[in-house]
């Protein structure tokens, strides 16, 4: 009997200490659970920070190149400035000259002086024009910042964006934007030209050129005769989702195919061959702006 009571006695006891065991292993395994979702969230962190500082010193070379640029452009029209300055100096003084002499007569006068005022109207289209210049170029800048900035997120072996020739381009690659043979855009690729949408769309001053390009491996199927049609068909492709899905004007793009006769590389290797076969999305300055800024003044 007094076992009995001694058995009773301590039952409560028992219970606890298992209670306990059962919630301290339930702590350890919500601590480790923890623990790993912490390690988890730092890598990310570590990432996403690695990825902040790559784009950053990506941004940082592209200002400082735009920088070394724009000192250039100064040294120019400075000079311009200088040479403007001297011309004003010896006209004034041809000028005072002219009045002075008896021997040149009127009409003979007025025509030095047409020739001066000439002479200082192409001084100012020269100091507009290198205004114009420094103008175009700073938007470049603005605008490559905005699409690596908006593209940060995207594979650099599937888009690239650089200045060429004064205008931006963006390179995306067919293996983003078109399963082999077809013209039919990706769903992926969509997710690419809305990014670049968004950001032509806030420079409405420029015109878009899209320009499919292919490597040199034949081909004929039903839909293309070769690739010019292909090439072709996929500039028209891309140029229509930008139009029907992100709302870009239609009157500011051009759709052309260069086939394989633009190539990036040799097309003797399969490396050579990918990097041919690519969507170049060309971002100009509007064509009659263009020819406005490279008239000469009016009654030269």
């Amino acid at each position: 009997m007094k076992k009995l009571i001694w058995v009773l006695a301590i039952l409560p006891f028992l219970f606890t200490s298992c209670a306990s065991k059962k919630k301290m292993t339930e702590l350890q395994s919500r601590l480790t659970e923890l623990q790993a979702s912490s390690d988890q969230a730092v890598a990310r962190a570590k990432s996403d920070l690695a990825d902040c500082q790559s784009l950053t010193a990506s941004l940082q070379g592209e200002v400082k190149k735009r920088d070394a640029d724009l000192d250039a452009k100064n040294g120019q029209l400075k000079s311009l400035q200088e040479q403007l300055d001297y011309m004003k100096k010896t006209n004034t003084n041809l000028l005072d000259r002219l009045s002075d002499l008896s021997v040149i007569n009127k009409s003979g006068a007025e025509s030095i002086r047409k020739s001066l005022d000439a002479l200082n109207e192409q001084g100012k289209y020269i100091k507009d024009l290198n205004s114009s210049i420094q103008k175009k170029d700073s938007v470049n800048l603005s605008l490559v910042m905005n699409l690596k900035r908006s593209l940060a997120d995207v594979n650099d072996e599937d888009v690239s964006i650089e200045v060429k020739k004064g205008v931006v381009y963006i390179s995306i690659s067919d293996k983003l934007m078109f399963a082999s043979g077809s013209a039919r855009v990706n769903t992926k690729a969509e997710a690419v030209l809305a990014k670049v949408a968004k950001v032509v769309n806030d420079h409405k001053g420029l015109d878009i050129l899209v320009e499919g390009h292919t490597d040199a491996m034949p081909i004929s199927t039903p839909e293309f005769k070769d690739n010019w049609d292909l090439s072709a068909m996929r500039a028209t492709a891309v140029v229509r989702v930008l139009q029907t899905k992100f709302g870009v004007d239609p009157e500011r793009m051009t759709a052309g195919g260069r086939g394989e006769f633009e190539p990036q590389s040799g097309n003797n290797s399969r490396a050579g061959r990918k990097q041919n076969r690519r969507t170049e999305i060309i971002v100009t300055p509007k064509l009659d702006q263009f020819f406005d800024l490279l008239a000469a003044p009016a009654g030269k």
